[in-house]
């Protein structure tokens, strides 16, 4: 009698981005775009992060607006629904429940080391509110509540990681194995994009000036208008120089992860060509890069309807999971279940 072999379970990896801002060009190169090669080889959990949103004052109209076009963009990036649990983080109350669980195993000295703390509180001076400080643990709920074994992260995100690992650690060694102790989980190195207008600072949904800032919904017309404005130097060599040509070495990063062509590459095909010729052509290959997202982003949103059954299922997916995780963890505790 043959003996069947039973498949190795994928690894579970989680992610999120929050709705504080309209996604960017970086956030889909330097983030999205690597979840579309996961959802292969990964069972993927991935939300919209609206309760991290708020340790900021939104404006709540905004807010719901940047939601549902975060998840339809999402989508629209290539992110399969059915392969993929996508859903909205507020949707799913047991991320907060085991917040506040967690948060009675976490030590006041460990939140008080968060780089990311000390770094809002000083953007943030007139609301240094609780949530701002706390929502580390949050985030280790949103790990920790779907078991994930990998957690993709920036430089930014690695101490928030290691803060997670240490408080299941610590509950596990006072109930026993009851969290998954996740990994870091650093992706393939990538563009990193930079501001167009600042090209020594990370292109951020929260720049100042916005010619600086490629948006993944931006018009054509604003697109190009952005790169034609696209900080240089005086050099007109077109050449790859991260510390000595900031500007341009920044653009050809883009023009590179627009076309899947390498650096040497883009520097060969514009070899002996000027900077006006060379910044309307990155302004192009990003227009044609991001012009199905743009025009699939707007054909979801105008079906309200299907777009409220692609996350009202995802949310009754991802709670399935969720709950089952709260239900341990009250019981070890010693709640009444």
């Amino acid at each position: 009698m043959e003996q069947t072999t039973q498949p190795t379970p994928k690894k579970r990896i989680l992610s999120a981005i929050k709705p504080s801002g309209e996604l960017t060009l970086g956030s889909y190169i330097g983030a999205i775009r690597n979840w579309l090669a996961f959802q292969e080889e990964y069972e993927c959990v991935y939300c919209v992060a609206d309760l991290h949103a708020i340790t900021v004052r939104q404006d709540p109209k905004e807010l719901r607006r940047r939601s549902l076009e975060q998840l339809a963009t999402y989508i629209s990036s290539g992110l399969d629904y059915e392969k993929n649990i996508l859903f909205i983080q507020s949707h799913v109350p047991a991320h907060a429940e085991l917040s506040w669980m967690l948060g009675c195993y976490t030590m006041f000295g460990e939140l008080s080391r968060m780089t990311q703390f000390k770094d809002k509180s000083a953007k943030n001076a007139d609301n240094i509110n609780a949530g701002l400080f706390t929502y580390p643990v949050l985030m280790a709920a949103d790990i920790l509540i779907y078991n994930a074994d990998l957690v993709p992260v920036g430089d930014d995100q690695k101490q928030h990681v290691e803060l997670t690992r240490d408080i299941a650690n610590r509950f596990n060694g006072v109930y026993g194995n009851v969290f998954k102790v996740p990994e870091a989980f650093v992706p393939p190195v990538g563009a990193r994009i930079m501001s167009l207008q600042n090209p020594e600072s990370k292109m951020s949904k929260s720049e100042v000036d916005a010619n600086g800032c490629v948006l993944l919904l931006d018009k054509p017309e604003d697109i190009m208008r952005k790169f034609k404005r696209a900080v240089t130097d005086s050099d007109r060599e077109i050449r790859f120089d991260r510390e000595n040509k900031p500007g341009i070495s920044n653009l050809i990063e883009i023009y590179a992860a627009a076309t899947g062509i390498t650096r040497e590459e883009t520097m060969a095909q514009f070899e002996g060509k000027s900077y006006g010729d060379f910044k309307p052509a990155v302004g192009e290959a990003v227009v044609e890069l991001l012009r199905p997202i743009r025009e699939n982003t707007e054909r979801l949103l105008k079906d309200k309807g299907e777009l409220e059954r692609i996350y009202k299922e995802g949310a009754m997916r991802a709670a399935h999971i969720a709950d089952r995780t709260v239900a341990k963890v009250k019981k070890k505790i010693g709640f009444i279940v």
